[in-house]
């Protein structure tokens, strides 16, 4: 799926959202330069894989927040982690560098991948504000939606504590 295809996803699916066009950004730093209108909501998104190149991760939580990759391993009890390569990413989620978001896992007709999302989403207005699988906006929705809408296309989710401040 490309960005107008995620908009017309989210239409059919009658999923309220709200869309927030901006410059192209390529890490975190670049879109705190950005002005958006819940800069407290956006997420971070990292695509880990294990040594034996078996699993496949997307961890998602906010943006002002870190994960430690060996915590993660251990909490979830996961093989040893690194990030993927930008083969990878693409060859699974079709997505490039600096544009991953949870809806790439739309793309992954295998449902490979084991999405991680940080509990803290669903604390004050329960909004998340996420790539279109492009890089050059954002769209804002409850982060209940966006977890109905993976179940439903067949990713396993977990809601956990990720991340620190």
């Amino acid at each position: 799926m490309n960005k107008q295809e995620v908009y017309a996803f989210l239409d059919a699916k009658n999923i309220p959202h709200e869309i927030t066009e901006h410059a192209a950004v390529y890490n975190m730093e670049e879109l705190a330069q950005v002005t958006l209108p819940y800069p407290d909501r956006d997420a971070k998104n990292l695509f880990v894989r294990d040594d034996k190149r078996r699993n496949y991760y997307l961890i998602t939580v906010r943006g002002n927040k870190r994960v430690n990759l060996k915590e993660f391993r251990r909490r979830q009890g996961t093989k040893p982690l690194t990030f993927a390569s930008p083969e990878e990413l693409q060859a699974i989620l079709g997505l490039i560098p600096g544009a991953v978001t949870p809806f790439g896992l739309l793309n992954d007709s295998e449902c490979r991948v084991h999405f991680y999302i940080d509990r803290d989403f669903w604390q004050g207005s329960g909004l998340i504000g996420v790539h279109p699988n492009d890089n050059t906006a954002t769209v804002w929705l409850q982060a209940e939606d966006l977890v109905a809408l993976l179940r439903e296309h067949g990713t396993t989710v977990d809601i956990v504590e990720l991340g620190e401040a």
